[in-house]
């Protein structure tokens, strides 16, 4: 059964968030590009970047659709999906002239289709020149027709030029950059089919060599890289079992690998090439191992980042463990752990270690050994870890004291929520909660004055978090008008407080509006156009219309001169 693409459809599909930012943005036109293709739309919107969506037009149950922002990436029907659906709903029911109507991009393939072939190759050579990916596909494609035959340094040389960089890769250049990578591995995947195996794992370490060499040129905040690298070891891995090499030959050249690469670009290769290695080559890995860590004495036994030799040293230490895990000897575990005691949290991997094993008291030993060493700088999960074991074990008190510490040193809701959390194992949360409370009054600084885009200053935003957390909405209104909060949680106070004290929502709003519209930028306009329209439907319903009015020509003569933040404004109904 078709699913057609509608708005009930887009409300099935969206988060309710997805569904008002997508319609902002379908609202304010930043969808461009609006096309469609065999089945589907095609667009970009434009936000603090500019995406990519395609949406299916007709699907049976399971519907396809995709975006190129992060949360598409997640699998989620988002905002600038919502917004691309929206625009071409409007386009269909629109009664467009032929001068306006879409231009579907099969009417583009039928009118090339039309043309000389003379004039196409003027055409794409012209992209060429433009589209630095076309060119490099193409340069790939055209040595590959030229060597007549498997060519691997010209596979390598493809490999390279997908990995070139020139300068920096910003964010909104990363996934072009990884779509002309993920071609050139399509294309060495293929080689599987044929008798190509054992140049595929050639090929396959050359391109994780230049991968991991990229990652410091790009800004992979959406972790493109890393899913490129692992489609790499996975073709690896792929190719090698193909392969079939000598286990003992395998052995050697993935220790040399996984020692001497960076990036954790063939990390825990024993486990990962276990089948592959069986006894032998698994023997030879661990005497391998064996020799380096004797070598290596010194460096693996507190890995000094300045040391020439550090980062082998590390990758060192993983290889040992990882055999260590895989042979199932827990003291051999801890004895590799315990050659660095230099940080808190390497006591607790230790303890950590017991507690799995069913050692629970070595496990308490290593934890209590751990807060004696670091008494003022032990690590929070450590003092967690400790707790939990005396719980375990009746002594209550002492674990809420750790606890209580860890709520002293970091004065957050996540920790105040930890303290309440042990404390009513001991049937005295009430005390402990005034306790905090005191404490927070004796800490937390009032908010200055200033408000501007450069200024962090959470004041009491602390104790307001905890009073919402706690379902006290007056409490916390209270305590962020005593000492200040951050935008985002006077946000939460003023959406709490529309229904009941209108009047005081809207102060808060005004009290952004300006600040955000300071920022410069389109997205923080859309922000702020939002801000003044909760402030009209508000003023709406206090019978204040007169004066919003006055209020809007204010902020119009103010920021004139910022043209697009006012032709937003323009789009409000007076």
């Amino acid at each position: 059964m078709k699913q057609a693409l509608n708005e009930k459809t887009i409300c099935s599909l969206a988060p309710h968030r997805s569904l008002e930012r997508g319609r902002d943005y379908y609202e304010h036109g930043l969808v461009r590009d609006l096309a469609v293709y065999d089945g589907a739309i095609i667009a970009k919107v434009k936000g603090g970047r500019t995406y990519t969506i395609k949406i299916d037009i007709d699907a049976g149950d399971d519907f396809h659709y995709s975006c190129t922002c992060p949360m598409g990436a997640e699998g989620e029907f988002c905002k600038h999906c919502v917004a691309t659906a929206l625009a071409w709903i409007d386009s269909r029911d629109s009664k467009n002239t032929k001068a306006t109507a879409i231009v579907n991009l099969t009417d583009v393939e039928s009118y090339l289709h039309t043309l000389d072939k003379s004039l196409l190759v003027e055409m794409l050579m012209e992209q060429v020149l433009e589209n630095e990916l076309l060119w490099k596909n193409l340069y790939f494609k055209v040595s590959q027709a030229q060597s007549g035959g498997f060519d691997i340094a010209n596979w390598k040389r493809a490999i390279r030029n997908a990995f070139e960089i020139d300068d920096f890769v910003s964010y909104r250049q990363t996934y072009q950059y990884i779509r002309g990578i993920d071609d050139v591995i399509d294309s060495v995947g293929e080689l599987l089919d044929g008798p190509y195996a054992t140049e595929v794992v050639e090929l396959a370490e050359y391109a994780l060599q230049q991968a991991a060499e990229a990652l410091n040129y790009i800004d992979d905040s959406d972790g493109g890289m890393g899913d490129v690298m692992y489609r790499l070891h996975e073709l690896h891995l792929k190719s090698c079992e193909k392969a079939k090499p000598d286990p003992e030959k395998l052995a050697a050249h993935l220790f040399d690998l996984e020692l001497n690469s960076g990036g954790d670009v063939f990390s825990q290769s024993a486990k990962t090439y276990s089948a592959l290695l069986g006894k032998e080559g698994l023997a030879i890995y661990r005497r391998l191992a064996d020799q380096a860590w004797e070598k290596l004495a010194s460096a693996v036994s507190k890995p000094d980042l300045r040391r020439p030799d550090s980062n082998m040293a590390l990758n060192l230490i993983e290889i040992k463990e990882t055999l260590a895990e895989m042979s199932g000897d827990i003291e051999e575990l801890v004895d590799i752990k315990k050659r660095d005691l230099s940080y808190a949290y390497h006591y607790l991997q230790i303890a950590e270690i017991y507690q799995k094993a069913g050692n629970k008291d070595k496990a308490l030993k290593w934890a209590e050994a751990g807060i004696k060493a670091f008494p003022s700088k032990t690590d929070f999960r450590l003092r967690e870890f400790l707790a939990d074991e005396y719980h375990r074990r009746k002594r209550h008190e002492e674990a809420v004291e750790l606890i209580w510490t860890n709520f002293t040193d970091s004065l957050c809701l996540a920790k105040y929520q930890k303290l309440k959390k042990h404390a009513e194992k001991t049937g005295q949360w009430l005390i402990w909660r005034e306790k905090a409370m005191r404490y927070l009054e004796k800490r937390l600084t009032k908010q200055g004055s200033k408000i501007d885009r450069w200024t962090y200053d959470p004041g009491y935003s602390t104790m307001v978090e905890i009073l919402l957390w706690e379902k006290n909405p007056q409490g916390a209104w209270q305590a962020a008008n005593l000492g200040g909060c951050t935008q985002s949680i006077w946000m939460k106070l003023a959406a709490l407080r529309e229904q009941d004290h209108p009047l005081d929502a809207v102060g808060v709003y005004r009290k952004y509006v300006n600040p955000t519209i300071e920022q410069t930028n389109n997205q923080a306009y859309a922000e702020a156009v939002k801000l003044i329209k909760k402030i009209q439907s508000l003023m709406l319903r206090l019978g204040e219309s007169k004066v919003f009015a006055p209020y809007l020509a204010e902020l119009r003569m103010k920021y004139k001169a910022k043209r697009n933040f006012i032709k937003l404004l323009d789009q409000i109904n007076v």
